[in-house]
């Protein structure tokens, strides 16, 4: 039976990629966007398959009348990709104030919206899967992404949290953690800070490091869309799932590492928990 999804920033990205894989193999999309020019196309080629819906997830009264619109128009909502967002590049002291408030308010809050909007309709239905998109700098960290990191890090812990909650209500939840894609997330679609000289010989380096990384490593885009069908295909869909080869690669060592030095300090950590009378 084909499924009914509601998607956020559908327009470009990956966002594009999860929609039209879905819309390829007749299932039913609501798509989201900031300008509902940028999924114009998709309209013409998938005609009333697609439901475009212009939305801003800062706006939360919004994501409660799109969530209305979109399970109106297409009957139920069987899964919800909370897509939306975007990276701010910077090393923590660079970043302003500002751009780390629109980062939390866009990534973090923009999801919380949008999953406490279609929770009550989840609730009420008694299935769906909702798959929050994060990164794997949900899981482990770059020099230059500090807030982009705290957004996907806040997340993870509520999405891990609220896996927990719902799932006696029959509703299934995903974290998705894509490392680097062939997309423009790096590109127009990225925020940048005011940088600091102080910090040229690490971000150099960095970039040195970057231009050294093996071309395979950057996943096409376009086959990151049979890996989300199979994802909400499967009937017991894993909390966190990998897209990508770099994931795979990096965050077993960066996991080892944590368990080493929690392990080399555990004498400390029991002693932190009950006074010594010696």
């Amino acid at each position: 039976m084909s499924k009914t999804w509601l998607i956020t920033g559908a327009n470009r990205g990956l966002g594009r990629v999860f929609a039209t894989a879905a819309l390829k193999r007749g299932d039913k999309v609501a798509a989201t966007s900031r300008s509902l020019a940028g999924l114009d196309d998709l309209v013409a080629d998938y005609g009333d398959r697609i439901v475009p819906l212009q939305l801003d997830v800062t706006d939360r009264s919004a994501c409660v009348s799109v969530v209305a619109t979109a399970a109106e128009r297409l009957g139920r909502l069987d899964v919800v990709v909370n897509n939306a967002g975007y990276g701010l590049f910077g090393m923590v002291e660079e970043v302003s104030e500002k751009q780390m408030r629109d980062q939390m308010e866009v990534n973090y809050f923009g999801l919380f919206n949008m999953t406490q909007a279609v929770l009550p309709l989840l609730r009420d239905q008694g299935f769906g899967h909702i798959v929050q998109i994060s990164t794997v700098g949900g899981v482990m960290t770059f020099p230059g992404l500090g807030a982009y990191h705290a957004s996907k890090w806040a997340v993870e812990g509520l999405t891990d949290a609220l896996a927990q909650e719902v799932a006696g209500f029959g509703i299934k939840v995903s974290l998705v953690e894509p490392g680097p894609y062939m997309t423009d997330w790096a590109g127009n679609s990225a925020s940048h800070a005011q940088p600091i000289a102080a910090y040229d010989g690490l971000r150099n380096a960095m970039q040195a490091r970057q231009a050294q990384m093996p071309p395979a490593v950057y996943g096409e885009p376009e086959a990151a869309g049979p890996a989300m069908l199979a994802l909400v295909d499967a009937d017991n869909p894993p909390l966190r799932l990998f897209l990508g080869v770099l994931p795979t690669m990096m965050v077993p060592d960066a996991y080892k590492a944590r368990l080493g030095t929690w392990e080399e300090w555990k004498d400390v950590s029991v002693a932190a928990t009950k006074v010594s009378h010696d």
